[in-house]
């Protein structure tokens, strides 16, 4: 896509995905750019303090709005500022400590929150193991309606999984967005870590949604965005009861992401259990402040206490075992460009079979890249026109 913020290609993609929110009321095109060229080559920490800026600034646009009587605008304030205080959090879980990172998501849920009860959503709690998982569901009428339960990536806020939200909404579905396991409030609230297994995270929340009045269980549909799209069917490999679901994209094996990265000596070390020459590797790579950068991102909600022991858990990530037990109908988006799966759509899709149908999404349409950052609505288009033919009337 031709598109050129920085020369960094991750920092020009955290752009892209700011913009991409826009239609969805997540920011305004204009802040957003000023913020951008504020954070100068996009680096994380100039990135952070920019984006922090802008969401101090637009949350008391909020708070003026809610005191004079304005609850639209009060409304739409917090959703941008909850949104600019998230694309701050990514970047704090680079470099910053713990209390910094705590303090940047409590300001960006306290937004969220405020727009999520002037926008009706009912905050629900859902019951897992002898705990619950935080939630927000939409009910359009209180009539039984289809609906649609949304499963965030590694590391995205609610923020944007809000803008899949919406797009139910306006087509008459109600939905549920929810932290599990390692996903923001679960990980920086509760200090609980990733699972893979998320048949068991899955299967709970499907047993709330059948409690309630307002959810058709007969149309019940699983959507699944970035690395959720290795969680997603790792559920559905077991939990039999959704009439449909949408992977972008499909994951298989969420360690080639990391692994493809190695030298094939290092790789080797973990074939042959060698956890201390492996740790002692890293340790040296790590000196390097890029890759201890990104290590300290990516490896957070694993919570592991060694590499060694992360990339060995890593192992249980993978599909390939369980992907032909799914009978449940899947849609998969397959992205040109796909940078942290490529190709893994396609093979996921061959697993399942006859259910999978893969939707290729291109360059020339504007919707290239990991999870089609800038071409939300056409790939929401290309979902609920699949689903109009495959849910019940």
């Amino acid at each position: 896509m031709g598109y050129q913020f920085y020369d960094d290609p991750d920092a020009n993609y955290r752009v892209q995905v700011a913009l991409g929110g826009v239609p969805a009321g997540c920011g305004d095109v204009g802040e957003i750019l000023v913020a951008v060229g504020q954070a100068a080559g996009g680096g994380d920490r100039e990135w952070s303090a920019a984006f922090k800026s802008l969401a101090r600034r637009v949350a008391d646009l909020a708070t003026a709005s809610h005191q004079a009587d304005d609850p639209r605008g009060a409304r739409d304030a917090a959703l941008r500022a909850a949104t600019y205080y998230a694309a701050a959090l990514e970047s704090d879980q680079a470099f910053a400590d713990d209390d910094t990172i705590r303090s940047t998501f409590e300001a960006h849920r306290k937004n969220w929150d405020m727009f999520a009860e002037m926008e009706g959503l009912e905050r629900v709690d859902i019951p897992y193991e002898g705990s619950t998982m935080p939630g927000y569901f939409s009910s359009i009428d209180g009539t039984p309606r289809p609906t649609v339960v949304f499963i965030n990536g590694s590391d995205g806020a609610l923020t944007w999984v809000w803008q899949e939200l919406r797009a139910a909404r306006e087509r008459g579905f109600n939905g549920l967005i929810f932290d599990g396991p390692g996903q923001q409030s679960m990980l920086f609230e509760r200090g609980i870590p990733f699972r893979p297994d998320w048949e068991a995270v899955i299967t709970p929340v499907v047993d709330f949604l059948l409690e309630r009045s307002d959810v058709d269980a007969d149309a019940l549909v699983l959507w699944a965005g970035s690395q959720g799209g290795f969680w997603a069917p790792r559920a559905l490999a077991f939990e039999k009861r959704f009439a449909a679901a949408f992977l972008d994209p499909g994951v298989v094996d969420v360690s080639t992401s990391w692994l493809d990265h190695f030298p094939p000596e290092m790789k080797q070390l973990l074939a042959d259990g060698d956890g201390d020459t492996f740790n002692a590797y890293m340790a040296e790579g790590l000196k390097s402040p890029e890759l201890s950068s990104v290590w300290n991102f990516r490896a957070r909600p694993f919570m592991q206490d060694t590499p060694y022991d992360l990339f060995r858990e890593l192992r249980k990530y993978n599909v390939r075992d369980v992907a032909g037990q799914i009978t449940t109908p899947v849609m998969i988006a397959d992205p040109e460009g796909e940078s942290f799966w490529p190709g893994q759509s396609a093979e996921l899709a061959d697993l399942i079979g006859s259910a999978a149908v893969l939707a290729k999404f291109t360059a020339d349409e504007g919707a290239d890249m990991h999870c089609e950052p800038m071409a939300r609505s056409l790939v929401q288009q290309h979902m609920y026109s699949w689903l109009a033919g495959v849910l019940p009337n």
